[in-house]
Parts: structure tokens; sequence; C-alpha cells
């Protein structure tokens, strides 16, 4: 599971709210737990901190965000590990800080360098590392976004390769490192049953849909500048999509999964303004940081296609926003109904729509197969019924790792079977460029709701998954 080599991870962004809620609990389990073979970390920020300052916010960090049990034990080899460079200190202070620490690990290293920072700061951050002379022996995690349009992802790939080698840097999308999204890969290629119906033949549409209950916060001022389709399209669904519709790949190794992905990405079709519903909440103007005459969308829904032998004709619905009804994480595939029925008028048949085969992707896997069956008594009535899973009913809920300590471990071990590469990305801005350069006008939805009501007019005839008709079942009620 874990690196072959100690490491030394440099995280900048040290004091900031993603390393506050994520990493550094991720790295204490990681650490904790023994997947890594001695490890130090170095916190970088804009915070002028001592150690004991540092100590104190990543004790506090892991306190309030971990989901284990916190033992003092593992605290005081975990705080022993850490180490603390101002940003203004400079990279002559950061090299002497890596030096010191790759001397107490007495043994070959590597470096982890993790840049959660805003996209404004990462090109200085590289500069940095650069300076320091921090590139050989070592990785680099970017987070999203990866640009906003093609032109200046192009831009920032040349910068990064100026300093780092492609096959350094790890685009880090947390959707893939979770556990549901991997099953995908095992459901599809593991199950003769699946495999030979996936595709345009027997799959009639796909739905990835990512709703969102929360607000913004503080993060208002940043969402301005990238909107709904920057921040989780691009990033998030399109990976996820392509997952779900990627190739066999001739093994299961990054480089054989990365090339099905950029297939995936080369057969997508241009997004057509005329294909999305743009939203904003209602009150989003009002909020710190936002223009009173915002254009900025909260809320996106579109329908794309892959133009390839497999998906040809069959159309992938997207959505996500903030401030809806429910915060779900769901891909559900529509399965094409039978050309002719043999039951007679009011048994029911059709009547709740195709079968579907839905995927949760919450942290606690679940899937579900619904399908039409007998209701028990005289006569022939249909109902809808369904087979379900759930990642309670193996009792290994407790072996599943979070998805940025997944990822965290991929990146140490070299593994980029779950990250972006420059291609890939730079592919994605391109089939957006339509969109992005003339987007439709964004419709005003109230906070609680699915978004603007135009969004069932682009899935007609169809109709959205969510709200769901029937709830899960709960796997911890007997009988249920």
């Amino acid at each position: 599971m874990g690196p072959r080599f100690p490491q030394v991870v440099v995280l900048f962004g040290a004091t900031g709210d993603l390393a506050r809620r994520k990493l550094l609990p991720g790295l204490f389990h990681l650490s904790s737990v023994g997947f890594i073979p001695g490890c130090r970390i170095i916190g970088v920020s804009l915070d002028d901190l001592d150690l004991d300052g540092f100590r104190k916010a990543a004790r506090s960090a892991i306190d309030e965000f971990s989901a284990r049990k916190v033992t003092e034990a593992d605290w005081n080899a975990f705080a022993a590990s850490l180490a603390y460079v101002p940003l203004a200190a400079g990279p002559v202070a950061l090299k002497a800080a890596v030096d010191e620490a790759e001397r107490g690990l007495g043994a070959e290293c590597r470096r982890l360098h993790y840049l959660s920072v805003p996209p404004s700061a990462a090109l200085p951050a590289v500069r940095m590392l650069g300076e320091a002379g921090l590139v050989e022996r070592s990785r680099i995690v970017m987070e999203k976004p990866f640009g906003t349009d093609l032109a200046s992802a192009v831009t920032l790939n040349r910068k990064l390769h100026e300093v780092f080698a492609e096959d350094q840097i790890f685009r880090i999308d947390h959707f893939l490192g979770k556990e549901p999204a991997q099953n995908i890969l095992a459901f599809r290629f593991a199950n003769g049953l699946f495999e030979p119906i996936w595709n345009r033949n027997f799959i009639d549409h796909v739905q990835i849909d990512v709703p969102e209950t929360l607000g913004l916060g503080k993060r208002s001022g940043f969402y301005e500048q990238t909107g709904a389709y920057r921040d989780m399209v691009v990033t998030h669904l399109f990976q996820i999509l392509a997952f779900m519709a990627m190739e066999p790949p001739t093994a299961l190794e990054p480089a054989p999964i990365s090339e099905e992905k950029n297939k995936v990405f080369r057969s997508m079709l241009p997004i057509q303004p005329s294909d999305v519903v743009r939203g904003q909440y209602s009150g989003y103007r009002s909020e710190e940081g936002v223009d009173p005459e915002s254009e900025t969308e909260t809320f996106i829904a579109l329908k794309c296609f892959i133009d390839n032998w497999r998906w040809a004709g069959v159309p992938f619905f997207l959505r996500t926003g903030k401030r809806l009804a429910e915060g779900q994480r769901i891909i559900s595939i529509a399965f094409r109904e039978p050309p002719k029925s043999m039951f007679p008028a009011g048994s029911g048949v059709g009547a709740q729509g195709p079968d579907h085969l839905t995927f949760d992707l919450a942290d606690a896997s679940k899937m579900s197969l619904s399908f039409y069956g007998k209701r028990p008594g005289p006569g022939m009535r249909l109902d809808k019924l369904s087979l379900q899973f759930a990642m309670h009913d193996t009792g290994l809920l407790g072996d599943v790792l979070e998805a940025y300590e997944r990822l965290i471990l991929d990146a140490m071990r070299g593994d980029r079977t779950l990250f972006t590469t420059a291609e890939g990305i730079e592919r994605l801005w391109d089939v957006s460029t339509h969109l992005l350069e003339a987007p439709p006008p964004v419709r005003l939805y109230p906070p609680g709701s699915w978004g603007p009501k135009s969004i069932h007019q682009l899935i007609a005839p169809h109709a959205w998954r969510l709200p769901f008709e029937r709830a899960w079942r709960d796997p911890n009620k007997v009988g249920s």
C-alpha cells in the first residue's frame, strides 16, 4: 500500500482550510498506522508561526477533523515529525529545513511537494521549489483548478514543465480517490454479467449528479472567478465520466488507464451552449466579494456526447450546484426498455421508468440495481424492486481510506492512475471553448430547490433520478 522510501512532505498552505480539514489529519493517520516508512512534514504558509505554533495548529486540526481516535503516543510521534518555514523566509530556509529532515530520516528519501494554495500562488510556489533545488527525487501535487480555459491551461502546463517533468506532476481530483469511484472499474471489468451490456445497444442515457446543500461561505471571492463549471465539471464530473465510459485498459496500471481516459476526452464532442442550463441561487449577489450584477453560475446542468463506437448517440447528463435540496453524489445508468411489452394495460410495466444501475459516490459505497417484478397475489401487477449493496454489508467499512489519504499514498508511490494528465486537462478545456465564449444566461433558483425549472426541458423525454422516489435502504435496520 505504502511507498518504498521515507518521505519528506513540503506542504504549502499548511495553515489553510484544506490542510486543516483533510491533509494534516490524513498525514497523521497514514503515519500513525505505518503506511509511510518514515515521514517528515514541513509546513509552509504566509502565517508568521514558530514550530510550537504550527504544532498547536496541527493538533487542533487533528482533534477536530480526524475520524479516528488520537492517542498521545501517536500524537507525540507525529509532532516530532513536523517542521515549519514561513513563506517569507524564502527558498534558502526551505532547502535547509528539507536537508535537516532528510538527515533525520537517515536513509534514501523521496520528496512530495503538496500545493494546497490558490491558483495565483501555485506558480510562485513552483518557482520557490526550483530556486531551492528541491526538484530532484520529488513529486508535486497540484490542486484544482488547472487553468480557467484552454489558453491558461496551456500556459500553466508550459510553466510547470520548465521546473518539473510531466511524470513528476500529480493533478489531484479527490472524487477519483473515493473508494466508490474505483469500484466502478471493478464492477465494469471484473463481472461477465455487466461488461457485455456496457454500451449504446443496452444503455439509454447516463446521469452524473452531484448536488450540494452547502453555500460558499468564505469562498465567494474565489468562486466569483470560477463558477460551477470550472470548479466542478472540468475537474470532477468529467473525470468520473471517463471512468464510466473508458474502454478496457490493457493492464490495471497507470499509463494504460490514463490513455483510455484520454481517449474518452478526445472523443467528446464540443459542449454546446444550447445543451447547458446555468443557474444562480437567489441571494448570491448580496454575498461578500460578489459583484452585485454577477453572472457567475452557482449551478450547472449539461448534456454531452462521446462520439465513439461504444457511446455514439448516448447522452450523458451532468448536474451540480450549490444550495440545492440534497447533498448527493450519484452515477445513474438507465438501460433501454424492451422493444415490446406482452403485459396487459394497467400492469404497471414502464410506469416507473427504465431499469437503473446506480452508484452512490459517498465514502460509504452503495450500489443499487432497479428492475420490475411481479407483485404477489392474483393477476399480473408489476412493481419496481431493487437489489442493493452497501459497504456496511461487508464489515470492511473501517478499512476505507479517506480520498485524500489514498491519493497522497498514490502520489508518494508514483501511481498516476487516479490523476489527470496535461493532455487530458487541455482537451477538456478545448471541448469547453464554445460554452466559455458564449455561455447561456444564468437563471435564478431558490435555495433548497433542484435548480432552474429549465433543467427538465434539458433532459426530456427522460427525468432526473434525483430526488429519489425510493430512499436507499438502511443497512442498520433489520429487514429493511
